[in-house]
This record gives structure tokens, C-alpha cells and sequence, in this order.
């Protein structure tokens, strides 16, 4: 058995899960060389929802965030997240748009890229996956981890089978919902490690309390690298704490190889933001706490807060019983979707929309009638057609890959770019083709920004010092 490799997430996940993916380059930067000096395996530090957040609150160019990672942290593999054909935004695109944002993620500094597709849908992710292995990049596949009847030993194998041949170099189960217990971990651990030849790592949240627990049955299975997050900002909606794991393995066939003393300086940085982060409000001690409901209604904590709040505005918030008692049946009715982003926002709404009009289906949302028609791809099983024909009426759905109907965007995301900014770089562009509506602010901040930085700069060239 080969030492157990260590992703650190506090850099991404672990902020994204806690406070809303509010940690500002600033904030990070005085760590990253300390960081870089540890041994990890790799340091997740983009996608996910830190370009969005970057853009729409910090007022940062993730691209930039990104170019600063990789000088201060020359020595450890930076690694990032991406919705397969939605990549870091929230419909799918074209495959030239996709190509051309894994070809910057790798040339700013990006070493893999975890995909992964909401429905599980292998045709979402084979564009990303080749253009990972064109620029030479660890492609890691994720596995959208969820729990029902079709979610077999037999329906993982098949897919992680699939994703081997896709041409992945490493699979990871995806427990973004902490749905995964102890002894469910090291079994499905063992079977996908006899199906695939390709390594496997554990990501999961600390949400109903039993990631640490996970994270040692799988280790015992053989799988060879796992998520954690230092422990200021570990546990609760967040991950197992690194350096407990770290403690876990050590003097055992699976140490990880690090120095537990060489984390308490890291640990100690932390400590000092997490103490800003709870005295300024972005981090919610909520967020800390332990919840099992997920294991219960099969329900991400996120999805649970939401359905909770879609209620109180409806002014039913007395019906969230019913309404968790609809979500399986709405999903069933679906075609059993993964309940993560996009997927768990869209049941769960029309789960609302169910109870509260007091008829099923009598409101369909334009979401649940694109996942229907075959927008997002293919759902785990087959529809039901009478019930598909209920929800679409005379449209017909869409049995191709979704984005075979999308033709090349780049070039008319060149020409809307150049409103907003003088010859926009590939990178510029990209940003813009993801979030069109929140960009123009971005780019012009960054211009006013940019007209202050030189006015002052021109004020101290043409100072004449007397003679």
C-alpha cells in the first residue's frame, strides 16, 4: 500500500461550504509558500463557485487568483472543479467554449481538473476529458454520489467502467451531500478498486458527522487519496479535519508522509481568519454543527435550508414535512436525478410547487421541464413517456448529447466581449461567455481600477524635482 495522498480544500471547498466562497486572494496569500512546503498531494484551490464568487462579490479576476496560486505554490499540484459541459457557470455550453476553458485553466497553472456531471451522464464530460489529456492534465472524473433504489454497487461499477474508457486518469467519488456512512464507503471502495484499474479518491462532507469514519473504512479498502480541510475550517458543512486524518495514518501502512507539527503553522493562520470570519457574519456557527437529516430524507443540507425558505416566502412553511415526503416521488418521476447543483434546486422546487398548489404538476417550473425534456442529459433511468408527454405536451424531447445541438459560441463571445473591454484576452472572453449578465460590472470596476492605478502612477512620473 502506497502512502495515502492528501487534497487540501481550504483553498475552495472548505470556504465554499462555510462561508459562501468569500476567502479573498488576500486573505490566502500570506500561507501559500508555508502551504506549498507541506507535502500535499494536491491544494483545490479554483472552480467550483469561486470564479462566480470572485467576479459577483471580491471584485478579483479569478484568472489572476489563479496565475498567483501557482507562483506562490511552485511545488504542489493546484486543482480545480468543473461541471463537465456547464463548466464554471450554469447551462451547458458548446465544445469550443469548453475546449478553450481547459486549455487556460492548464495554461494559468491548473495540473487536474475534476469533472463531473450533475446526472452522471458520461456524453456531458468526454469533451472536457479530451481536452484535459490534449494539454497534458490529470482528467479526474467525479462520481455524482447519491443514494435510492437504482443507486446499485452494480449502477457505480458500470459508470466508473465508463469513465475509465473515456479516458480519465482518476475517479473520485463525490459525497457532496454526506450521504456516504462508514461501512457503504470501504464496500464501494473495494468494488469500484476491482473494476477500474485507474486510482480512486474520497471526497466527502462532514455534514452528518461521519466523514472521519468514512475516510478510514475507505482507506482500509485501498482507496489512494482523500479531501480534507485544516481544521479552523473543517467539519460541519466542510470536510474531515487534515490534521486529524494525518494523525489517523500515522505509523500505520498508510501514513500519509506529512509533519503533523509543520500544520500547526498553518492551523495557527487560520485560526486568525476563521476568528474574523465569525466576528464579521460571512461564517455562520450553524454551519458547524452536525446534521443527520440528510441520511433521513436523502436531502443535501443546502437543499433542506432552501425548501425551508421557498416555504416561509409561500408563508407554508408548516408543509416542509410534505414537502419531503414529495421530493422522492417528484424525483422518481424524473428519473431519479443525483440531487446536487443543478439537479437538487430543481426537484425541490417543483416539490414546492407541488404541495403548495395543492395539485401535482398543476405548476411546472421552465427547469424541471428542461431536465424532463433531456436538457441536462440523460437521467439515471428512463422516464416514464406518459409522464414526460404530461410535462412536455407536444414537445419533443432531446435524446442527443445536449450540447450537439449548441453551435461553436467563442467568436460571438469575442465580438459581445469587445463592449466591455478593448481587445479582450482568450481569458477575458471565457470569463464574460459564463456569466454575461454579471461580467460588464466586473470589467469596468477593473477598468476604473485600472484608470486610478495609472492617474496616480502618471501624477509621479510628471513631478519635476527642482534642479
Amino acid at each position: 500500500m502506497a502512502k495515502l495522498k492528501i487534497t487540501e480544500t481550504v483553498l475552495r471547498d472548505a470556504h465554499q461550504s462555510l462561508l459562501a466562497t468569500r476567502m479573498s486572494m488576500d486573505d490566502m496569500r500570506p500561507i501559500l509558500s508555508t502551504m506549498d512546503k507541506i507535502g500535499f498531494y494536491s491544494a483545490e484551490c479554483w472552480g467550483g463557485a469561486t470564479f462566480d464568487s470572485c467576479i459577483r462579490f471580491l471584485d478579483e479576476d479569478p484568472w489572476e487568483r489563479l496565475r498567483i496560486l501557482r507562483k506562490e505554490m511552485p511545488n504542489t499540484k493546484l486543482q480545480m472543479l468543473f461541471r463537465g459541459q456547464n463548466m464554471l457557470g450554469y447551462r451547458h455550453y458548446a465544445d469550443d467554449l469548453v475546449e478553450y476553458f481547459v486549455q487556460k485553466s492548464i495554461a494559468n497553472g491548473i495540473d487536474i481538473i475534476r469533472i463531473f456531471d450533475a446526472l452522471n451522464d458520461i456524453r456531458n464530460l468526454e469533451t472536457a476529458i479530451k481536452a484535459a489529456k490534449k494539454e497534458n492534465g490529470h482528467a479526474q472524473v467525479a462520481i455524482s454520489y447519491t443514494t435510492g433504489d437504482v443507486f446499485t454497487h452494480e449502477y457505480y461499477v458500470n459508470y466508473a467502467k465508463q469513465i475509465e474508457s473515456a479516458g480519465a486518469d482518476s475517479i473520485c467519488i463525490k459525497d457532496m451531500a454526506a450521504l456516504l456512512t462508514p461501512y457503504e464507503a470501504g464496500s464501494l471502495v473495494k468494488e469500484l478498486k476491482n473494476a477500474v484499474k485507474i486510482p480512486i479518491q474520497l471526497h466527502t462532507h462532514y455534514t452528518s458527522g461521519l466523514a472521519s469514519m468514512c475516510i478510514i473504512k475507505a482507506v482500509e479498502a485501498g482507496v489512494d487519496a482523500v479531501d480534507t480541510a485544516m481544521s479552523p475550517l473543517a467539519l460541519g458543512t466542510s470536510h474531515a479535519p487534515t490534521e486529524s486524518v494525518v494523525a489517523a495514518f500515522m505509523g500505520t501502512e498508510y501514513d500519509t508522509g506529512i509533519d503533523l507539527a509543520a500544520l500547526g503553522e498553518i492551523r495557527e493562520y487560520f485560526m486568525g481568519l476563521r476568528k474574523k470570519y465569525l466576528e464579521s457574519g460571512l461564517m455562520d456557527q450553524s454551519m458547524l454543527a452536525t446534521n443527520t437529516k440528510a441520511l433521513i430524507y436523502q436531502v443535501p443540507g443546502g437543499m433542506l435550508s432552501n425548501l425551508l425558505s421557498q416555504l416561509k416566502q409561500a408563508g407554508k412553511a408548516d408543509q416542509l414535512d410534505e414537502v419531503l415526503a414529495e421530493v422522492p416521488r417528484v424525483r422518481k418521476d424524473s428519473g431519479f436525478p443525483p440531487l446536487v447543483t443543478p439537479t437538487s434546486q430543481i426537484v425541490g422546487t417543483q416539490a414546492v410547487f407541488n404541495i403548495i398548489m395543492g395539485e401535482r404538476y398543476k405548476t411546472v417550473t421552465k427547469e424541471f421541464k428542461g431536465m424532463v425534456k433531456g436538457e441536462y442529459g440523460r437521467t439515471p433511468v428512463e422516464i416514464d413517456p406518459e409522464f414526460r408527454k404530461k410535462i412536455l405536451g407536444s414537445e419533443e424531447p432531446i435524446t442527443c448529447r445536449p450540447a450537439d445541438q449548441l453551435s461553436p459560441e467563442f467568436d460571438k463571445m469575442k465580438e459581445e466581449a469587445k463592449a466591455y473591454v478593448d481587445d479582450p484576452t482568450v481569458e477575458d472572453i471565457l470569463t464574460y461567455a459564463m456569466f454575461p449578465k454579471v461580467a460588464p460590472g466586473f470589467f469596468e470596476k477593473q477598468r476604473d481600477r485600472k484608470v486610478g492605478v495609472d492617474a496616480v502612477h502618471a501624477d509621479k512620473v510628471n513631478k519635476v524635482h527642482p534642479v
